[in-house]
Order: C-alpha cells, then structure tokens, then sequence
C-alpha cells in the first residue's frame, strides 16, 4: 500500500471513533480534563493539559475525516511528483498541529500548534519552488507573525494570573480589566490567522500551494484556528470590542464577495468565498451565537474542501490551466465532478436542504432577532446575494456554453482515483447540515420573523443570480459589463488594493532607500577609500613582504648591493 492510503485510513478510522465519542459526551453533557506532569521541580509543575467535550471532539473528527479524503485524493493529484512522501509528511504534519491547536485549553500549548501550523503552511504554500509561491509563501508566514506575537503578548499578560490555562479563568476574566488586553491580542491574533481585513491579502495569496493543501488548509484547517480559538474565548469579550470586531468582520465579508466577482482565478474565487465564509462565522460569533459559528464552522468546512477538489480536478484536466475565461462546456466533458462542483456551489449560496443551508439561514435568521443597526443588517444581506452572484458567475463561465480552451482537450477525463476521495465528502454535503443540527442543538431555535424578513434571504438568492448571470454575460466581442468601468473594477478584484497595501506599501519606501545608500555606498566611493580597497592594498603588501621572505639567494644578492649603494652614498 502506497503512503497516501495508509494515512488516509488511518485518519477515516480515528476520525469514526472521535465522532462516536463526540456523539457520547453530547448526549452525557460530559468534558474531559486530561492533566499531564511533564516537569515537577521543587513545588512548580509544569502540566501538559488536554481538554476534551464534544467540541473539540467533533472538531477533530471532522478534520481528520477531510485530510483522510484530500490524503486519498492526493496520490493521484500530485503522482508526477517526485517528492511525494514530502508532501504526504508534510500534510500530516500540517493536521497534527490542528489536534494540538483544538484540544489545548492552555495558552501555551495553543501557540505551539498555532506556530505549528503557521510554519507548516509556509513550507507548503512554497511547494512550487518558483518566485510567485516565494513571494505568497513570505506574505503568509509575515502576515501570521502579527498573530502569534500577538499571542506571545497575551501569554506574558497571563503571568498576573499564576496559570496558562485560560479555561479554568473565564469566569473571572470577564469582571477583569486586565483581561481586556488580553483578548484585544486574541482577537488580533484571530484577525491574522483569519485572515479579517487588513490582512486579507494573504490568503488569495496562498493559493501558489497545490491544491490538495488548499483543499485542507482553507476549509477545516489553518483559517479556521482564528474562529475556533475566539469560539473558546467567546465568553470573555466586552460589548465595545465585539462590536468593533463586527465591523472588522462585515466589511471582510463584504469586500471579499465583491472581489470574487472580478476576479478570473478559479482557485482565487473559490478562496474568496472561504473568506467571506470566514468574516460570516467571525460577524455572528461576535454577536455572541458562538454554537452557530461553530455549526457553520463545519457544514462550511466539508463543501469548501470539496469544492476545492473539484476545481483541482478541473485544472488537471485543463492542462493545468485556471483561467475561467478558457473553460466552458465542462458539464457534458466532465458530467460527475461538475455535478458535485455544482452542488457545493448551491450548498454555499444557502440553497434550501443542502448543509449549507441549515447553517446560514440559521445565522441570519438570529442577526435579524438583534436589535443592530442597518449597516450590518445590509452588510450581511447584500453579502449573501453577492456569494450567489459570483457562484452563478462561476457555475455560467465553466460549465455551460462552447469550450474555449486554446488546445484539443483530449485530457478530459475523470480520474477514478479524485472521484472516489470526493465521493466520500459529497455525502458530507448533502446530509451534514440536518444532521449536526439535530446534534448540536437539542432543542430546536424557534424564529418568529415577518413574512418580508422570513423571504429576506431567498429575495437575496434570487437577485444575486440574475445579476451574476447579467455580470458575466459574455457575447462574442467580449463586451463585458464590467469592462466599461475598468478602474472600478480593477479596484474592487484588487480587494480595495490590500495586496498592494501588505507588501510594495508597507517596504517600497525602506527598499527604495536601500537602493540609494547601495548604490553611494557599498558601491560607492566608500568601497574605494574603505575596507574593499584597504584590505586589496594590505593584500599587495603582504605579498611584497612574502616574497622577501621566500630565502631565495638572488633576493639576498639584491638586498645586499642595495645596502652596499646605501652604504656609499651615506
């Protein structure tokens, strides 16, 4: 067996038993606290500690359930590659600092698997060693610095309180004013790994990995450590720092789905929508429904991976080519992976009994109940039309209509190996929603809404599909909508330039400086009357005085005429 199977599953096997154990704490309503002495020395212990409830038991089980069918789907992906057991170590390295990162209620052990997963994630987004992975690579690692000094900050702040482990705190932590810096810094730190405005740029970014890692890291894995790590800390935020966050969270949301109907990356659209996705869990989290952002956490996390499989798929068959400008009439080359690519697509727009579905409707039906103000209202409706806009976008440019790629398409096919890794998620899809529902929430919300707010929702759907098709509507000229406001539109696919923001913004003054002094100095006269020239004439005399002392008799023939006419002219 080759290594991709046997990790694959073994992770499907522990991922059935955590999910069974999951099941059995939820219905005890029973928690595990696992103390572990690593170090006892005079009266300080240093303890290792383990939390488990049905949290962060599902959590894992769902995680492990998606690496075991990207592991799977992965043998055939990347089989021309010659380091693939790397590969395969390095995914399962990737999802061993999640396990470490969900079950730590102690701050420490949290920043050992966050550091963890910042590292790994830099090495995989690098895979491809050309410049755009090393640029995407250093914007990702730099961006999730800010984070984990961020956590390193909020560790010190800890010492006042003789423990690391924050969970044991959370009650006392809420009348504390120190504590309000502390999760000011865990908020940041969620921000970074979360990738919230203004550090969104790196995850359209991170999509120089193979798409196996993206597949993993932007559904269950790397941006959802932010959300899960403000799930545990939710009881501890005052009112004035949830509301900025909601804020920080809206406009993430809402400037990601803009972006997502501007941009032509297939893989670029779908990490888009992860990030709308994110600032939508973040929003309502921040409202305090921290069950619901966990809910939609995972219902999220099974047709984000799956999507991303399909987009792999499409791109393998392509030739590797991404540009959705090239595809079309892809439904009747590839019918089985369109249909699942267009199933996650209707389970992410809300489409009514997808998984999706139950976990979106759900959210927006609570921030309705709020008593909030029109701008998040509006934020969070339009955002809902404008994720169904870019997915009928999607859906319009790839699947229907002639086929546009330049070369013959012999390569359509669909590997037996990829359809089953996505056969096993698709049923995920499909059923999760009603059945983490009736899981998580025992009994049953009950929302009384007026009819127009009740249709609110599916008046939002219907729009943003007529408006996606409108928008992407292409004729033979290529007379796009959006190319008659070019600016506009450059603007909004540049995410309000936050790419531009993050990195030639931030280092094009210091670099530009850099240049100068290398250029008068280094390379300058400073070069000339410093130490290069210095050390050159040192080097000539030495040689003079090695020559001198090389005992050749000639040498000392000359040396003594020279005293001999010394001595005369004396």
């Amino acid at each position: 067996m080759s290594i991709c199977k046997i990790y694959s599953f073994m992770f499907m096997f522990i991922s059935m038993l955590f999910f069974s154990l999951s099941v059995s704490f939820m219905i005890k309503d029973y928690q595990m606290i696992i103390e572990y002495s690593l170090i006892s020395l005079n009266s300080s212990m240093i303890m290792m500690t383990i939390l488990l409830d049905w949290m962060s038991l599902l959590f894992m089980s769902f995680v492990l359930f998606i690496s075991s069918m990207v592991i799977y789907y992965s043998e055939e992906y990347m089989s021309g590659d010659l380091n693939l057991n790397r590969f395969i170590l390095l995914v399962v390295m990737f999802v061993l600092s999640m396990m470490l990162l969900i079950i730590s209620p102690n701050l420490i052990s949290i920043l050992l698997g966050w550091d963890g997963l910042g590292l790994v994630s830099y090495c995989l987004v690098i895979y491809y060693q050309n410049i755009k992975s090393y640029n995407a690579g250093m914007l990702t690692a730099l961006s999730n610095r800010i984070g984990d000094v961020a956590l390193l900050l909020s560790i010190a702040w800890m010492l006042n309180f003789g423990s690391w482990s924050f969970i044991y705190y959370l009650d006392f932590l809420k009348t504390d004013k120190i504590m309000e810096l502390i999760s000011f810094m865990v908020i940041l730190a969620a921000m970074t790994k979360s990738a919230q405005i203004p550090f969104s740029s790196w995850l359209p970014a991170a999509m120089a990995a193979p798409t196996p890692v993206s597949s993993l890291v932007h559904s269950s894995t790397l941006v959802t450590a932010g959300v899960y790590l403000l799930i545990r800390f939710n009881f501890v935020f005052s009112e004035s720092l949830k509301m900025m966050f909601l804020l920080m969270a809206s406009l993430t949301m809402f400037m990601s789905g803009l972006g997502a109907n501007f941009e032509f990356d297939l893989k670029k659209i779908i990490a888009l929508s992860t990030l709308s996705q994110l600032g939508l869990m973040m929003s309502i989290s921040s409202l305090g429904s921290y069950e619901l952002a966990f809910f939609h956490l995972l219902t999220h996390a099974l047709f984000k991976a799956l999507l991303f499989m399909c987009a792999g798929s499409l791109i393998h068959s392509m030739n590797n080519c991404q540009d959705i400008r090239y595809m079309g009439n892809l439904i009747n080359q590839m019918p089985l992976v369109c249909s699942f690519f267009n199933i996650c697509n209707f389970s992410l727009c809300g489409l009514p009994f997808l998984s999706g579905f139950y976990s979106k409707d759900l959210i927006v039906e609570v921030m309705s109940m709020n008593m909030l103000n029109l701008v998040i209202y509006m934020f969070f409706y339009v955002s809902i039309g404008l994720t169904v806009c870019y997915s009928f976008r999607l859906s319009y440019y790839s699947l229907t209509g002639s086929f546009n790629y330049l070369s013959l398409h012999c390569l359509m096919e669909e590997s037996s190996c990829m359809l089953k890794g996505m056969l096993g998620l698709i049923f995920g899809v499909i059923f999760s929603g009603s059945m983490l529902m009736w899981l998580i929430f025992p009994s049953p919300y009950f929302i009384c809404l007026p009819m127009v707010l009740k249709m609110m929702t599916l008046m939002m759907i219907i729009l943003g599909m007529y408006i996606g098709y409108e928008l992407a509507k292409f004729k033979f000229n290529y007379n796009l909508k959006s190319l008659n406001y070019l600016t506009l539109s450059e603007f909004l696919a540049m995410m309000w330039n936050m790419p531009m923001i993050s990195t030639l913004g931030v280092n094009y003054y210091p670099i530009y400086l850099g240049n100068i002094y290398l250029k008068s100095f280094d390379q300058g006269w400073t070069e000339y009357y410093g130490g290069q020239n210095l050390s050159v004439k040192f080097q000539l005399g030495a040689k003079v005085l090695q020559l001198l002392s090389m005992n050749h008799l000639k040498i000392f023939f000359m040396l003594m005429i020279f005293w001999l006419v010394f001595v005369m002219l004396l």
